[in-house]
């Protein structure tokens, strides 16, 4: 059945120069009247990020000589080709020492501080990109930040510049599987010895940066693999980037990419420990990424964040596009593996378009992209862009961990993954299930990392879930299963909840609990961290994306 939207209101906003008028949806699309935004995704974070969830998971350094280390790494994969582990093991791209010279640069940005720590300050990245030439500022930059949805929209803005004829670059983070999935180029990741050759470009730099330091803190990982990324673009070279950013956005070593389109997706809490526990004080934050002359394409925020998002636009002169107002979903519909979608542009409106991805996040995510790619190219104030590339672009999105089927058929569950891993994305991935699917009986399986707001993640879920099995992942900072067990009790009672350490047996576990149901419309969805979906991926055969 379509969903038919409130047609955009007229609203006069006299300090707020918007992308194409001054309209503005007073109460319009997303403004919750408990003052939490409307849509959360049920999606990933660097950013929100290390995006959410820092992938620093490598042991304490080793005192191993570089060459000891290769040497052992080599190896190690030679042992896994022969039969010693997983057979795909290096990518059909790459040779096998190719790929160990990979493993062993993320072994040795692994040994940096980790992403997860965020220092409020741009020194020590800016002076690693003069050091570089700024290569940043050699292609206009589309900038996202936001609490959920960055990467999915990240993928659709890609998706859209590159069907209408631009070489892009695309910088997300984190990584679900490989950490070559941070850095893409033409809307694919680079492979392992591309990676390896940005490393090895900004490698002199970064140590000439790191010992002009002194005892001050050296740069860190995500500041290197970030230069890497703006180098990698700078060679290639590209047209345009797609970055988002880390965390936040003010202090993030993204920013000091000057943004032509700086996009802010849904606020809400995450990172408190570092962006405040106060709304408007993460929206300051994440609004540092509006800058002079750019044009801010805005989701719809509680009235809180658009208020702040609105004062730093009035004092910086940036042009406003808002969700709601120049921009939104006309109508959505449900289909067959995805959505249709009518989507009112900056310049038009766009029919008769396939998503597919599942939940009206997802729609909101591109009517925001499709705002985006416009006013890159400066559609909105001209001829929008070409409908059938529009459609085909949103055609060929992937986003793998967002609600992503890996297995199901008339005899098994329904398998899904998602990387929900705050409250709100925990919210919109109910939200989802509840309404664009059927399920008789759905079982989670859970593992959340630490310093998560982990009740909140399983409060967002309950509604949605049967019984939980509640498990852990490789990552140093997994939560433990037992405590994660005993909250899971308290929000869905014990009766609902089975603990089980091991990730593949929890899957299996869930498997036969929604099997005992019997009868088709049995699933299990696969959920609370980007680390947890993507050792899940890797369970189901799934190459990195």
């Amino acid at each position: 059945m379509a969903k038919e939207y409130d047609e955009f209101d007229d609203f006069t906003e006299a300090d707020s120069p918007t992308y194409g008028g001054d309209r503005w949806a007073e109460g319009g699309f997303g403004d919750s009247p408990d003052g939490e935004p409307s849509g959360g995704d049920a999606e990933q974070e660097q950013d929100d990020e290390p995006g959410g969830e820092d992938r620093s998971d490598a042991p304490e350094a080793s005192d191993a000589a570089p060459e000891d280390t290769q040497e052992a790494l080599i190896a190690a994969v030679l042992d896994e080709i022969r039969g010693g582990g997983d057979p795909d093991v290096v990518p059909a791209q790459s040779t096998v020492t190719g790929y160990a010279e990979f493993l062993a640069v993320d072994a040795a940005l692994d040994r940096r501080w980790p992403e997860s720590v965020m220092e409020p300050s741009l020194e020590r990245m800016q002076a690693l990109c003069d050091a570089l030439g700024d290569p940043q500022r050699g292609y206009p930059v589309v900038h996202l930040t936001g609490t959920n949805g960055k990467t999915s929209t990240s993928r659709m803005v890609d998706a859209l510049l590159t069907e209408i004829g631009l070489r892009t670059g695309r910088y997300t983070s984190p990584h679900l599987q490989r950490a070559t999935e941070r850095i893409n180029l033409d809307n694919r990741p680079v492979t392992p010895e591309r990676y390896v050759a940005a490393y090895r470009e900004v490698e002199p730099l970064v140590e000439l940066v790191d010992a002009g330091r002194g005892d001050a803190p050296a740069l860190s990982k995500f500041e290197v693999l970030t230069a890497m990324a703006f180098a990698a673009f700078s060679d290639a070279p590209v047209e345009a980037a797609v970055i988002e950013v880390g965390l936040g956005g003010r202090w993030d070593a993204t920013n000091v990419a000057d943004a032509h389109v700086a996009v802010v997706l849904p606020v809400g809490l995450d990172h408190a420990e570092y962006l405040g526990d106060d709304i408007t004080d993460i929206a300051r934050e994440k609004s540092g990424i509006i800058k002079e002359g750019s044009v801010a394409v805005l989701a719809a925020q509680d009235k809180r964040v658009a208020e702040v998002l609105l004062e730093r636009c009035a004092e910086v002169g940036a042009q406003v596009a808002r969700e709601g107002a120049e921009f939104g979903v006309v109508e959505r519909e449900l289909a067959v593996g995805g959505q249709r979608l009518e989507l009112q542009g900056l310049s038009g409106r766009y029919d008769e378009i396939f998503l597919p991805l599942h939940g009206e996040h997802q729609a909101s995510n591109a009517a925001v992209a499709l705002a985006a790619a416009e006013a890159l190219v400066g559609a909105g104030t001209a001829q929008p862009l070409d409908p059938d590339a529009v459609r085909a672009a949103f055609a060929s999105v992937r986003s793998p961990g967002r609600l992503e089927p890996v297995e199901g058929g008339p005899d098994r569950p329904t398998v899904l993954l998602d990387a929900a891993h705050n409250p709100a994305g925990a919210t919109a991935l109910a939200g989802a299930l509840g309404s664009e699917f059927r399920f008789t009986r759905l079982v989670g399986v859970i593992g959340v990392l630490q310093g998560k707001d982990a009740r909140g993640i399983l409060e967002g879920l309950q509604p949605a879930l049967h019984e939980v099995v509640v498990t852990t992942n490789s990552s140093p900072r997994a939560m433990d299963p037992d405590e994660l067990g005993a909250l899971a009790a308290e929000v869905f009672g014990s009766e609902r909840v089975s603990v089980e350490p091991s990730l593949a047996e929890a899957v299996e576990q869930a498997r036969e609990i929604a099997e005992e149901a019997g009868g088709s419309g049995v699933g299990v969805v696969v959920t609370g961290s980007v680390v947890t979906v993507g050792e899940a991926r890797a369970l189901f055969g799934k190459e990195p994306e």
